[in-house]
């Protein structure tokens, strides 16, 4: 039997985190990955790190946190990364509150300002201005391409701190301190179980009691942007600000919501809120929507990405909006939490539904869990 000093089950950005916050405090580390590559949500997402959706306070700080990791881990293992910053653009009178009231609750705040159209075309070839009212200007969001990071992260973790990854190697038991792994036992000192959206294979009773779901979204990518054409900031509008906790205590935002359901139930029937990243290489990432249920639709809707380009045509411009993939995801969320740690036998440590947040969170989170300063 193979003895370490920990086990990590899951090479996702949870799994990642984890095991960069342990390598990085000298413990061994080993990796089981069931898939030869990491393929879950980890890499179907928009590649954006984004502080400015969390809520001032704990959140806001571990938002902040992952991102200075992120820096470092980039510079390390040699993947593209863009202080791009992000623009909330506001159309209609409601959205425009939403973003007042914001400001004046965060004033303290450096990183984030109201700029006027004028403004907001000096920051961004892609935002439309005619008829933009105003928009939120936030210097602290990021982007990397999650396909090139997450598949570059493992190289840099094994160089620099010796951790091994077994991929193709699918975790099926665990009676702590044995693990059974690619069907072979090992022991570990201590076990981190970061399986994203598989609730059925570790653990089940647990996740089965636990009030978790699963949520699908639909995304899409153009091909790349011609002549390097950049988007600059990162792009969304006013269905953002109702999908994001940060916002969720704005006088004006029932009425935005309300307005919204009335005007457009489409949107909030199939939790369509549109966003706009582009990666290095000039690539447009597209969505998304919302679909919550333990069993999702494995066929996509046709309409659903029709309404994404619809809205998001009318926030920004793009020489392109030629689509060359589409695709979805499937993460776990456990609704009224940003997220789910659960120790279900010593030394086992479950952690999971990061409510997709989780390239913003992970780094952070991981370190707060090493340090055992998060324990449920």
């Amino acid at each position: 039997m193979s003895k370490v000093e920990v086990i990590v089950v899951g090479a996702g950005i949870v799994g990642l985190a984890h095991t960069l916050a342990a390598a990085k405090r000298g413990r061994q580390v080993v990796v089981f990955e069931r898939n030869t590559r990491a393929i879950g949500a980890s890499i179907r997402n928009f590649g954006m790190v984004w502080p400015i959706g969390q809520p001032q306070g704990a959140l806001y700080a571990r938002a902040l946190k992952s991102r200075q990791i992120w820096l470092e881990a980039a510079e390390g293992a040699g993947f593209g990364i863009e202080e791009c910053g992000s623009l909330h653009l506001a159309y209609r009178a409601d959205e425009l509150a939403v973003l007042e009231e914001f400001v004046a609750a965060n004033r303290a705040a450096d990183s984030i300002q109201l700029l006027t159209a004028d403004e907001v075309a000096q920051k961004s070839a892609a935002a439309v201005t005619e008829g933009l009212l105003g928009a939120l200007w936030s210097a602290t969001e990021m982007t990397v391409d999650p396909r090139e990071a997450i598949a570059q992260l493992p190289d840099y973790l094994a160089a620099k701190y010796g951790v091994a990854f077994r991929f193709g190697e699918a975790v099926t038991a665990i009676a702590h301190p044995q693990v059974l792994a690619g069907g072979k036992p090992w022991s570990a000192e201590e076990i981190f179980v970061c399986s994203g959206a598989d609730f059925e294979t570790l653990y089940p009773d647990l996740y089965a009691a636990s009030g978790l779901t699963k949520v699908k979204l639909q995304m899409m990518r153009t091909g790349p942007q011609p002549n390097g054409w950049r988007i600059g900031p990162s792009l969304c509008a006013g269905l953002t600000l109702t999908h994001y906790a940060a916002f969720a205590d704005c006088p004006s935002l029932p009425a935005l919501k309300q307005r919204i359901a009335t005007e457009t139930p489409f949107f909030p029937k199939w939790g369509i809120h549109v966003m706009m990243s582009q990666n290095r290489a000039g690539e447009l990432v597209l969505g998304d929507s919302h679909e919550y249920g333990l069993s999702p639709d494995p066929f996509d809707r046709a309409e659903v990405n029709q309404a994404v380009l619809e809205y998001l045509r009318g926030f920004a411009r793009a020489p392109s909006f030629a689509i060359a993939e589409t695709w979805h995801g499937i993460y776990a969320k456990l609704p009224g939490q940003v997220h789910w740690i659960q120790h279900p036998e010593p030394d086992v440590t479950v952690v999971n539904a990061l409510s997709g947040a989780g390239m913003t969170l992970s780094f952070g989170l991981a370190e707060e869990v090493l340090d055992r300063q998060v324990l449920v």
